[in-house]
């Protein structure tokens, strides 16, 4: 949750920004349109991966579209200003990748967690991801008004990075054939 409800809360001004320096005419009205787009990519993100999870397995999705992100949060700062169409592509896929894990992140809790603890052990993660978004979701401004617009989504990266290295540690646990009936 590091980087998806900063995401979802800024991506919008942050489109509105780049539209802006690139010269798109309306670039608000532009903007809008793009972000209602971006978050809407999430339902599509949201039942891929979780087809995907199920078949595949569950820390191979969380891997991918956990790389997925954190490549668009730093992407984005490369193609600011440039071509519309481009930052739309891209924040499209960011859109649909940076909400793909979220339901797995629970899933394996409950698949994993001894069945005496399930319901603490999810409202443990539920708190600690809405406490990491609290402070993502205030830094991104502060460190638009450091850097500009151009680089705040980079910092948001760390999560994925992060949570890669966590998801693929997962993986190798013992444990992890518990998850998706034995895919990992």
């Amino acid at each position: 949750m590091w980087e998806l409800y900063a995401m979802w809360a800024w991506i919008g001004a942050f489109l509105a920004a780049s539209f802006t320096v690139s010269g798109v005419d309306t670039p608000l009205v532009w903007a809008g349109l793009a972000t209602f787009a971006v978050i809407a990519a999430g339902g599509a993100g949201s039942v891929f991966g979780g087809v995907f999870a199920d078949r595949m397995g569950r820390t191979t999705l969380t891997i991918l579209a956990l790389g997925i992100s954190g490549v668009c949060c730093v992407l984005v700062g490369f193609i600011y200003g440039g071509a519309p169409w481009l930052m739309i592509i891209v924040c499209l896929i960011w859109g649909a990748a940076v909400i793909a894990d979220s339901a797995q992140f629970s899933t394996c809790v409950i698949e994993l967690a001894d069945n005496r603890y399930v319901g603490t052990m999810l409202t443990f993660q539920t708190s600690t991801g809405f406490l990491l978004t609290l402070l993502t979701i205030h830094l991104i401004p502060e460190i638009a008004a450091w850097i500009g617009w151009q680089w705040a989504m980079a910092p948001l990266a760390l999560g994925p990075v992060f949570g890669v290295w966590a998801m693929a540690r997962l993986r190798a646990h013992p444990d992890s054939v518990k998850l998706a009936n034995g895919n990992r």
